[in-house]
């Protein structure tokens, strides 16, 4: 029998393609791609003896609805409840899945060459009129559970939480190529 995290990656039997996406905020074939990235890396060779790939994927679950959770939905009782994990594993699971993306970032996170920027640059200004334009840049803020014991007062937002602030720049095809 799969466990209810499994149940979740099937098209559409127990999580709806909206409900997953709200809930994980990619869609499945996204969540997919992510684990084959990183599914071979050795903190989960480690970790799991007798799982084998499986590991990953759920760690890759795990991270994505801790970091599209906010307030009391981040509580990792309440996650690892979802995912079928003790809270104590949440933790655990976020920081190795962040282990192991991070040694990507270099691979998928990169400033287009100058080949790609023109290519970039026309399909935009086909796409929207925008001229010499190769990005799409916004600012987000990262919300905290608690406030930083160092300088918590830089971290403090206009909506009296605390935040750090984050400036992302995509391309045409939403790849992030600045961070």
């Amino acid at each position: 029998m799969n466990s209810s995290w499994e149940r979740m990656l099937e098209d559409g039997m127990y999580m709806s393609d909206d409900e997953f996406l709200s809930n994980f905020r990619m869609d499945r074939a996204c969540v997919m791609q992510l684990n084959s990235l990183i599914e071979d890396d050795e903190v989960f060779r480690r970790f799991s003896r007798n799982v084998g790939k499986q590991a990953s994927i759920l760690h890759v679950m795990v991270l994505l609805k801790f970091l599209g959770s906010y307030g009391i939905a981040a509580a990792m009782q309440k996650i690892g409840h979802m995912m079928g994990i003790s809270k104590g594993l949440v933790n655990d699971y976020v920081m190795r899945t962040f282990d192991a993306i991070l040694k990507h970032r270099e691979q998928v996170i990169k400033w287009p060459s100058i080949e790609e920027r023109r290519n970039i640059s026309g399909r935009i200004r086909k796409e929207h009129g925008f001229v010499n334009c190769i990005g799409l840049i916004d600012g987000t803020l990262f919300p905290l559970a608690f406030a930083p014991t160092l300088n918590s007062e830089d971290y403090y937002t206009r909506k009296g939480d605390y935040a750090v602030k984050g400036l992302v720049i995509c391309d045409d095809a939403a790849r992030i190529t600045w961070i």
